[in-house]
């Protein structure tokens, strides 16, 4: 049942809420909501970085590592709008250390100059949260020529990682998280035409970059085996975020069944708990969705698929990475 909130008629919209309330409308939404985190894990002395943290579920899940004690660093492009959400944590939270930094995932020179300055000031990095992301925006590409939304979810923080690994291993224990998304059960890296050259469908090339999300965050897992550094994926849910913002039929949608979609901070609760829940202390290569482990698509758990990224990823950002 849609709502009409437009309806003047404030008897006839409470009599329709009632009767929605009444028939379960508020556990649908508290269904909707997902889990959360119960984890009350300290995170005194640690230092986190998370991408993306001026907004949305990235900010939230800021805010919460803030309140732990946490050195909680936010990566964003818009330094103005990461500024605004520190002061905000600050705000929330007293004696919060929140600082900003700069980092467009779209150009590899912004990663490595961030990178550089990043291990020349911090000496320890407890977790890492690859949680930016684009969605289903027109056809375009970064500044190296990566189709962007591959280029920023999956290629952008593969290089992140990559230079921040050395530093990951040396604080151990740690932990990686990466935001994909359920979408990944729809994608199929195309690596014949990685970079939708030949043709480009907004919807799929977000599927397909969420998909190597999923598989870079397996490989990793593989790769990392004995140096406890974890790394795990996440499925934050249908969150009402920004993110929709390039595709009019995803903003219909979601505004229709708004009240459906979990808020931001309940979004990043999948996130926070694999960053903080002690019980995860030695669990890696998982993937989760409302604090729980969740499935993984076949295409998303083939070796040989995963491997075979991996290469082309190192390929394509001229690294080496054994």
């Amino acid at each position: 049942m849609i709502l009409n909130v437009k309806n003047t008629n404030t008897k006839s919209n409470t009599k329709i809420l009632k009767c929605l309330q009444y028939t379960g409308f508020s556990e649908l939404q508290k269904y909707a909501a997902g889990g959360a985190c119960l984890s009350t894990a300290r995170l005194d002395g640690k230092t986190v970085l998370i991408t993306g943290a001026n907004t949305g579920i990235g900010k939230e899940t800021a805010l919460d590592l803030a309140s732990r004690g946490a050195r909680v660093i936010l990566a964003c492009r818009d330094v103005a709008k990461g500024e605004e959400s520190a002061a905000e944590i600050c705000t929330q939270v007293g004696g919060a250390q929140v600082e900003v930094r700069e980092l467009d995932l779209a150009d590899t020179c912004s990663i490595r100059a961030f990178a550089q300055r990043f291990l020349r000031e911090v000496n320890h990095l407890d977790i890492l949260i690859n949680n930016a992301g684009v969605m289903m925006c027109p056809y375009m590409k970064t500044v190296d020529g990566f189709e962007m939304q591959l280029g920023v979810n999956h290629l952008g923080h593969f290089l992140l990682t990559y230079l921040l690994i050395g530093l990951l291993k040396r604080s151990a224990p740690a932990r990686v998280v990466v935001v994909s998304s359920l979408a990944h059960y729809f994608g199929w890296i195309r690596f014949h035409d990685l970079h939708s050259q030949g043709s480009y469908n907004s919807g799929l090339a977000y599927c397909q970059s969420k998909l190597a999300n999923i598989l870079f965050t397996r490989e990793l897992a593989r790769r990392l085996k004995g140096s406890n550094v974890t790394v795990n994926s996440v499925h934050p849910g249908s969150v009402r975020s920004e993110l929709t913002r390039h595709s009019a039929t995803m903003s219909l949608l979601f505004a229709l069944f708004s009240a459906f979609l979990k808020t931001a901070r309940e979004g990043a609760q999948t996130s926070i708990y694999c960053a903080t829940a002690e019980e995860l202390h030695s669990i890696s290569g998982t993937h989760f969705s409302d604090c729980a482990p969740a499935s993984v698509a076949p295409q998303g758990r083939c070796e040989e698929t995963a491997r075979r990224l991996w290469d082309v990823s190192c390929e394509l950002l001229g690294i080496e990475w054994d």
